[in-house]
């Protein structure tokens, strides 16, 4: 961070210590508003919060009000008068304004809101989007867009869109409408500007090759957006009316709410999502979020104490073995998490579905066989190797060659295993309608740990013959 930003980073917290207005103005003028909103995060107040919530002017505090968590959105426009707050609804896009109201738990209060709107077609716009479920395409769109409809020339068409220049957010792809609103084409701001103003534009409109209804999720649209290269995903209805657009920053923003969710499921934490910051974040909502699955996978890891004294004797009959279980069994949970990992990022991006099982059951088989075997020739060499150096024999009836094969042949079909199960647990998540990242690398350790013992200790009985 350069120095004069810190310095007013410094300003604004000392005034708002102080409750100097004008220092905060001065301070907060030369600040992002992302700069802004992470200071307001770290308020640990009301009176702090409401000091800075009514005196930050309202087109600033509009992009403020965008970016904090959700469960302070609401206190953040309490803290505000009636007319404080019709001009900070009214400052917010429309899909910043939607994502606000969405955060109003209260639906008379969020209708109130609504109602401060000063003009109808505000009103009904937003409570259209309203409609849409927060996690979909229609409730992340903008309406904030350039449209023309396909009998206008570019003259016609040029000054159709100069009224509506301050409105719309995102100029760089212009939407051709038929008469009935449905979306026929698209234009560059360019196409309208080098070309004569008599030219149609059906002649220089290009098709539209990809768009995504209104109900569809907001990570398949976001994908989309960034597996095509587009600047703007169109978003329509099943008529073909186009409604609104996602944007290449609403993309980012989503894929990244979307990864960090799916980093926390996948490590094993319950619950929504926190948009706090891990600092701001309390104890108990951290205790809340982590203790269920340990406490699953704590009940779950008991089986491996059953498998262990299920074949207590064969460790009584060669104790060298229990020098290579952990090896075997943290061998199985390593390739197991990384079979999962690979299958849950090739899911979230659309490359895998669950048609998909068993061509990926048989490609993860292969690659578990030929790492299994490779690592077994490997452990095989050492035993039979290096730890005659250091002890004299495996027991009188048992060699060195045949432990260590019976070593070599328990961690190949163990990692074998291990990849398989970690490939085909996600996917079996994604046919039962569960979200494949709750198939958390804790979780598939703690399986592939009581399989591996099984594995393990059943190999060595057989080849050793204890």
């Amino acid at each position: 961070m350069p120095e004069e930003n810190k310095e007013n980073l410094l300003d604004l917290t000392r005034a708002i210590a102080v409750q100097d207005g004008s220092a905060f103005l001065a301070a907060a003028e030369k600040l992002h508003y992302a700069d802004l909103t992470a200071i307001y995060e770290d308020l640990d107040s009301d009176e702090s919060r409401s000091f800075f919530v009514r005196t930050l002017n309202p087109e600033t505090f509009s992009g403020v009000l965008a970016e904090i968590p959700e469960r302070r959105v609401e206190e953040a426009l309490d803290f505000l008068s009636i007319s404080q707050q019709r001009e900070v609804l009214e400052e917010l896009r429309d899909d910043d304004r939607v994502d606000v109201l969405q955060d109003v738990g209260d639906k008379g209060k969020r209708e109130q809101l609504i109602g401060l709107l000063g003009e109808e077609e505000e009103r009904e716009l937003t409570r259209t989007l309203l409609k849409y479920g927060e996690d979909t395409a229609g409730g992340r769109m903008t309406t904030q867009i350039g449209d023309v409809t396909i009998e206008m020339t570019v003259k016609e068409a040029l000054e159709h869109l100069r009224p509506n220049l301050e409105d719309t957010k995102i100029l760089t792809r212009i939407f051709v409408l038929d008469h009935e609103d449905r979306l026929v084409g698209k234009l560059r701001l360019l196409d309208l500007t080098f070309n004569p103003w008599e030219t149609p534009v059906r002649d220089i409109m290009q098709a539209v090759e990809h768009a995504v209804l209104a109900t569809t999720d907001q990570e398949e649209a976001a994908i989309a957006v960034l597996k095509y290269d587009m600047l703007v995903l169109p978003v329509i209805d099943e008529s073909n009316r186009l409604l609104g657009v996602i944007t290449s920053d609403d993309a980012m923003e989503i894929l990244s709410e979307e990864s960090t969710e799916d980093i926390e499921k996948h490590a094993g934490l319950t619950g929504e999502h926190s948009e706090d910051s891990y600092l701001n974040t309390s104890i108990g909502i951290h205790f809340r979020r982590r203790f269920l699955w340990l406490l699953a996978l704590a009940i779950l890891a008991i089986a491996s104490g059953a498998v262990m004294m299920r074949f207590e004797h064969v460790l009584q009959g060669t104790t060298l073995l229990m020098l290579f279980l952990p090896m075997v069994i943290a061998a199985g949970g390593n390739t197991g998490g990384q079979a999962s990992t690979m299958v849950i990022r090739a899911m979230a991006l659309n490359e895998l579905g669950v048609g998909d099982a068993i061509q990926v059951a048989w490609k993860e088989f292969r690659l578990g066989a030929l790492l299994g075997l490779f690592l077994g020739v490997c452990i095989a060499i050492f035993t039979m190797t290096v730890l005659p150096v250091f002890r004299e024999e495996v027991s009188p009836e048992i060699s060195f060659l045949l432990f260590g094969c019976a070593i070599a042949v328990a961690l190949a079909v163990q990692v074998a295993a291990s990849t398989l199960i970690g490939a085909l647990l996600p996917l079996g998540a994604r046919a039962i309608r569960l979200d494949p990242a709750v198939i958390a690398a804790p979780a598939i350790t703690t399986v592939v740990d009581v399989t591996g013992m099984v594995i393990y200790f059943t190999i060595a009985k057989s080849i050793l013959g204890i």
